[in-house]
């Protein structure tokens, strides 16, 4: 299969990573341009907030105290392999489930929003705020991790999270009882 046909083949894929990317940067920059100076803006008492930060590290601040130009070496080259490696798959996985492209093409699109932030702001824009403020919940969370509180995220992040899930879902599920009877025919001795 050419390259033109796998991209036209599996347009619905990259169309969401673009949508994915799109609906990052473009949140970002209406964060960037109004809640820098405001504080929290409480959007859902008691879970849910909008916070402006920056993060110069990772997800959840891994790497922030990493000088530069390691730093943004490490999270801009691993990155960047990461895209061209999802692409490749995109590209060439015959047969792959669906479930298992759509995680890639939601991780792609996300792994391209923080990237874009990176070379462009030096760190990735976050400003989702999600904790837990119920009593027993929140006492439950902290004794076992220490906060009841996530690191605040943004929409690419989302992405990413969201479709590593679904391809650990993919895995852990296993396959349809009729195609595991033909995997285990063709792997039969003749």
């Amino acid at each position: 299969m050419s390259v033109t046909s796998a991209v036209h083949a599996r347009r619905g894929y990259f169309a969401l990573a673009a949508a994915v990317l799109a609906l990052d940067q473009l949140t970002k920059v209406v964060v960037h341009a109004k809640l820098p100076g405001i504080g929290v803006v409480e959007v859902i008492p008691g879970v849910f907030n909008l916070l402006y930060s920056r993060n110069p590290g990772g997800l959840f601040g891994y790497f922030s105290d990493m000088a530069d130009p390691w730093r943004m070496l490490l999270l801009t080259v691993f990155p960047l392999l990461a895209v061209g490696l999802i692409v490749a798959f995109l590209l060439s996985a015959e047969g792959a489930e669906r479930i298992t492209l759509f995680g890639l093409a939601l991780i792609l699109g996300g792994a391209l929003g923080n990237l874009l932030d990176r070379v462009f702001r030096g760190e990735v824009v976050d400003f989702l705020d999600v904790y837990v403020s119920h009593g027993g919940l929140s006492q439950w969370l902290v004794d076992r991790f220490g906060t009841a509180h996530w690191p605040t995220f943004n929409v690419a992040d989302s992405g990413i999270v969201t479709g590593a899930c679904l391809l650990v879902l993919d895995m852990v599920r296993g396959r349809p009882a009729a195609e595991q009877g033909t995997a285990a025919d063709e792997r039969a001795p003749r």
